[in-house]
């Protein structure tokens, strides 16, 4: 599976709790919980070539794949590991992409971000849309400090998008992703949402 799926791993965090999930609206957005019923969306997200070329995970080969991943996303978030949001369109309810918060640090520090969307549904602001509104949740209601995204170097539209939302590329390499960059936002540049 993928970074997101392996958190299965991590140790339950203490004073964070995804019970009741944490639906989140925007003017055109609903981000709700995966369910079964998205089994044929994430796997069209999953298998498509172009979307996994700037991701570091296997792409899924069949709706079997996409099954066993949703239900590992869906344990996450009842052990508080994770927080998995399906992004939908709230007029219509129609799936169009994915946005999540992983890799949770004790402290409260900082907490990674990762989100994808079908194509037909890039260049239209959607995610920009999205990572709004998880952003004011890190910041607003789970209280971290920074919040991390590591992105493809060739991934152009990906960086764009953090960086309009003031995150800062890391000047360290990472000898073992030379391919991806990461980048950082702190909780001081929430002021600018």
């Amino acid at each position: 599976m993928d970074k997101v799926a392996n958190t299965s791993r991590a140790k339950k965090m203490a004073n964070i709790s995804f019970n009741p999930f944490p639906v989140l609206q925007s003017e055109r957005l609903t981000l709700r919980q995966l369910s079964l019923t998205d089994q044929q969306d994430v796997f069209a997200l999953r298998a498509d070539k172009e979307i996994n070329q700037f991701l570091d995970r296997k792409p899924a080969e069949t709706i079997e794949d996409a099954i066993r991943f949703i239900n590992v996303i869906n344990a996450n978030i009842k052990k508080n590991i994770s927080v998995y949001w399906a992004i939908t369109l709230t007029e219509t309810r129609e799936f169009v992409g994915t946005i999540c918060l992983f890799d949770f640090s004790n402290d409260k520090t900082s907490v990674e971000i990762g989100y994808e969307l079908l194509k037909r549904f890039q260049g239209r602001g959607i995610m920009s849309e999205a990572i709004e509104k998880v952003i004011n949740y890190v910041f607003k209601v789970l209280k971290f400090q920074k919040i991390l995204a590591v992105t493809h170097y060739q991934n152009y539209a990906s960086a764009k998008l953090l960086t309009k939302y003031n995150f800062l590329p890391s000047k360290d390499i990472d000898n073992q992703q030379i391919d991806f960059n990461t980048f950082t936002l702190t909780n001081a540049h929430l002021t600018s949402l």
